[in-house]
């Protein structure tokens, strides 16, 4: 068994990020336990290349734990879907891959219809990333005090996995985010994504994110004007990743 160590002499465990790669290298610092192992061997450096063993060799980029971000508006790239991205970022700073569901995406998905028998590729291919995710971030305009109907349409969609063996969002953690035009309607549209979230049985994670866009504004090169704001979406991404492994993907 190997032991990790921390800058300060501490065990740790090895990161969840590296499940199911073949090989690692792992550079540790100039602490005694790792000299008196590269002593006893007859080595010295600082530096010291592992192999860990796996039933299959699977590239590295997949083994990654997958988070899907949910969220924008018809009609091009909008400050929920900017808001969405930086929480993602926020997300693959810590060791997981993400996929994101903009307006657009959602714009391509048919209303949904429970009675339908055949889905279109664009509705497979959403329901399978959620299928396969560790964890969700949805995030939703504020309009008229509520979420937005493309973004309802998208979470009905999750229906295709009642029965799978973990259906909807279940034991997921999910992050919320809410954009809207002043501050009545983003306590409003967190407060009814919560409910869709426990009702797919999935955790809404502790922090929640409401945006004010009349005092916002987002920059096309992934910043904002408030860095508090910036602050408050990576905290989302944070917390979303710090839950993430609790869950297991459906495939």
């Amino acid at each position: 068994m190997l032991s990790f160590y921390d800058s300060s002499g501490k065990p740790m465990r090895m990161p969840n990020v590296y499940r199911g790669l073949v090989t690692a290298s792992v550079v540790f610092a100039a602490r005694e336990p790792v000299e008196a192992l590269l002593s006893s061997r007859g080595e010295t450096g600082k530096s010291v290349s592992m192999t860990f063993e796996q039933d299959e060799t699977v590239a590295a980029s997949d083994t990654l734990p997958l988070v899907v971000g949910i969220g924008g508006t018809i009609g091009g790239v909008s400050s929920t879907e900017r808001a969405l991205r930086i929480a993602l970022d926020a997300v693959e700073k810590q060791g997981y891959r993400t996929q994101m569901f903009g307006g657009a995406d959602m714009a391509r998905l048919p209303l949904y219809d429970p009675k339908a028998t055949t889905r279109t590729a664009d509705e497979r291919a959403f329901v399978e990333a959620v299928r396969g995710a560790s964890a969700v971030i949805i995030a939703s305009p504020g309009y008229h005090g509520s979420i937005s109907g493309v973004v309802k349409n998208a979470l009905d969609l999750l229906e295709e996995t009642a029965r799978d063996e973990r259906p909807y969002l279940a034991d997921m953690p999910v992050g919320l985010i809410a954009t809207a035009y002043g501050w009545q309607a983003t306590g409003s549209t967190i407060a009814a994504l919560r409910s869709i979230v426990h009702a797919l049985r999935g955790w809404p994670t502790p922090f929640a994110a409401a945006i004010n866009t009349q005092v916002t504004k987002f920059d096309d090169e992934g910043g904002a004007n408030d860095p508090a704001v910036i602050e408050q979406l990576c905290l989302v991404g944070r917390q979303v990743a710090r839950f993430a492994p609790l869950s297991e993907p459906a495939n």
